[in-house]
């Protein structure tokens, strides 16, 4: 696991080495075993090292044998030592035992085409000199963070925003569309960030830099494409593939370990882990408003899988002092508690490994949010005329706000693609419009439901719990799961797996019926039953919980103070009517609503604003202080395979 960078100038001039030191620099934590650099010509790639698989070779920039091809590479390919045979086979020569070198030799092979055979995480850039191209590329599923920029001189890309910032000519400025979403979304939906002119490669894209021109390509769909197989079938089938996702994402020549929260998905890893080796798990909870019961629930479950397990209890204040630098780590605002979460409990793994493998994902691919019960729960509306529908909506919205019937009656009224924008959803239109100062139609900005049209055309044939679920896969995984999972552990020099997303498991997951993944009420009802003889009956059956944050209960008492003067000085008066954001504050304190979600998204965006924009807060590029002690165990680890 690793962090690049690179630089191609329009301008056919060479690459200053000085902004490309700078940019390997910022990332450090992502890579402080190694460093390296490539320059040719107009092009410049920058790498930083996390050592997990051939620990003394692998260095990077790496070539082919005759040095035409160049790579930087972050992130885990799991079929490499398969696809590396078939290589070695077609005469190929290997100078090392990593799988960053099978990439440059499969692009010899089938071009930009060869992201498709590789099963893993990945973000990469490769320098082909031949024919004068810069291709980059982004996994399946958006695991790997990559970002690119273009300035009158140059595009430069990057596993992190902060290191593009370093380059010449680019600009610290809100992007007043990714503000408008993030609002709602709780993050700034892909392809945006929340930096004018900085863009995400959306997962399953690559990019061609060519010509001064960078052009993106998609190479990857998510599809639903149901079977008819028996209810054995799939949960069989689900155990297995599972089961082999779980080895595949054990190849690693370092420590290993898991989270492991309350629930289902955490635990069916842990438990498949146990299968093949002792595991050291790691959990974390919070002081106030019953933080330490996720912590309980996780303890019971590690003694019943017999785990080596660890925990740490974060305070408020420890909280509350951590949330800057963290808000700087991510790069941009995204506003979910449980992303400071989990920062704590990769802290703790990467004083004892450095892998740790998670439960990420299985929600998406296997249907397991309770909205997605929704569907069926407002299965009466779809025999109401539509008009009628409208109209008790209508009604419904003039019920004072808690009114038993009131929610249900407004939901059903409308559409699956009216209801759901993602997984997360804070503000809505009506309330934005009383409280930021700029209007989206005079500035030509999209809204939530036009970010989310597209992927809704896309699957009209799809049932709706289906459309949910590709709603949340273009949205919600990759603008939120996936990134605070990648940043906060990065943070630590810690590398993440997750084996519910990889893409044999989806192939076989994608052929579900909606039947089976919804049944009985039971949300991902098919993986729940693969997994009952694997989990103690007690953590099957257990509700999800994750690593809950009493913001709720902080933002009323001890960060209250906090938040007020905070939202008092932040200068984004000309972005917010902050006396609105005050009563929504106080209102918080005094009980008449729960605001917490809504005033915590605010003050997430201030406190980044302060950081990148108004540069008032900074941070030394640094790395965590348990690296010394990872080293340490990786050469003990060696040491004992020799």
């Amino acid at each position: 696991m690793c962090g690049i960078a690179g630089i191609v100038m329009k301008n056919g001039h060479p690459v200053e080495q000085m902004t490309l030191e700078r940019m390997t620099d910022m990332i450090i934590h992502r890579g402080p075993d190694d460093s390296g650099l490539h320059f040719d010509a107009n092009v410049g790639l920058g790498f930083r090292r996390l050592s997990i698989i051939d620990l003394d070779g692998g260095h990077q920039p790496l070539s082919n044998e005759d040095g035409s091809v160049w790579i930087v590479f972050n992130g885990e390919i799991y079929n490499y030592k398969e696809i590396r045979k078939w290589l070695i086979e077609r005469g190929h020569k290997f100078a090392t035992e990593s799988d960053t070198e099978v990439i440059v030799h499969l692009y010899e092979e089938k071009g930009v085409d060869c992201v498709k055979d590789l099963r893993g995480m990945f973000a990469f850039a490769i320098h082909d000199k031949r024919k004068n191209l810069v291709y980059v590329a982004r996994d399946h599923f958006g695991i790997k963070p990559l970002y690119y920029t273009e300035t009158a001189d140059a595009i430069a890309f990057g596993s992190e925003i902060k290191s593009l910032l370093v380059v010449p000519g680019v600009e610290r400025e809100v992007g007043l569309e990714a503000f408008w979403n993030y609002l709602t979304f709780q993050y700034a939906p892909d392809p945006l960030t929340m930096f004018k002119n900085i863009y995400k490669v959306p997962a399953a894209h690559y990019a061609i830099i060519k010509d001064g021109k960078i052009s993106l390509q998609r190479y990857w769909e998510v599809q639903f494409v149901p079977e008819e197989h028996s209810l054995e079938y799939y949960i069989e089938g689900t155990k297995e593939i599972l089961r082999n996702s779980v080895k595949m994402h054990m190849n690693s020549d370092v420590p290993r370990g898991a989270f492991l929260s309350s629930g289902v998905d955490s635990s069916t890893i842990v438990a498949l882990l146990k299968e093949l080796e002792q595991v050291k798990t790691f959990t974390v909870g919070f002081e106030g408003a019953g933080g330490q019961s996720e912590i309980e629930y996780a303890r019971e479950t590690a003694r019943l899988l017999g785990t080596e397990h660890r925990d740490t209890i974060v305070t408020a204040k420890e909280y509350l002092d951590a949330v800057p630098r963290l808000i700087y780590l991510q790069d941009e605002p995204v506003a979910d508690p449980s992303a400071i979460a989990l920062y704590f409990v990769a802290e703790l793994a990467s004083r004892y490994v450095t892998v740790v493998l998670s439960g990420e994902g299985a929600d998406e691919v296997f249907g397991g949010y309770t909205i997605y019960r929704e569907p069926l729960s407002l299965r009466m509306f779809d025999y109401i005329p539509p008009s009628i529908r409208r109209s008790l909506g209508m009604l419904a919205e003039h019920l004072p706000e808690g009114m038993k019937g009131r929610s249900f009656l407004i939901r059903g009224s409308k559409t699956v693609q009216e209801r759901h924008v993602g997984n997360a959803f804070i503000f809505g239109e009506a309330m934005k419009e009383e409280f930021v100062k700029f209007n989206p139609e005079a500035l030509g900005i999209r809204r939530p439901m036009d970010i989310t049209k597209p992927y809704y055309d896309r699957v009209s044939h799809y049932d709706d719990v289906t459309k949910m679920q590709y709603i949340d896969f273009h949205t919600w995984l990759t603008g939120d799961i996936l990134m605070k999972a990648d940043k906060m552990t990065m943070a630590n020099s810690l590398e993440l797996r997750v084996p519910f997303l990889d893409k044999e498991v989806f192939a076989f997951a994608s052929k579900i019926p909606m039947a089976y993944r919804m049944m009985n009420g039971t949300t991902k009802y098919v993986l729940r039953e693969a997994v009952k003889d694997i989990l103690p009956k007690a953590v099957a059956e257990r509700p999800k919980l994750g690593f809950p944050v009493p913001t709720r209960h902080w933002l009323r008492n001890e960060h209250y103070q906090w938040a007020k003067e905070l939202i008092q000085e932040s200068p984004v008066d000309h972005l917010l009517n902050k006396s609105y954001i005050l009563q929504l504050l106080d209102d918080h304190k005094m009980g008449v609503r729960d605001n917490a979600r809504k005033v915590w998204t605010i003050l997430v965006f201030m406190l980044w604003h302060r950081i990148y924009v108004e540069q008032a807060l900074t941070f030394p590029a640094e790395v965590s202080p348990n690296v010394e002690l990872r080293r340490k165990r990786n050469n003990e680890a060696l040491a004992v395979r020799a």
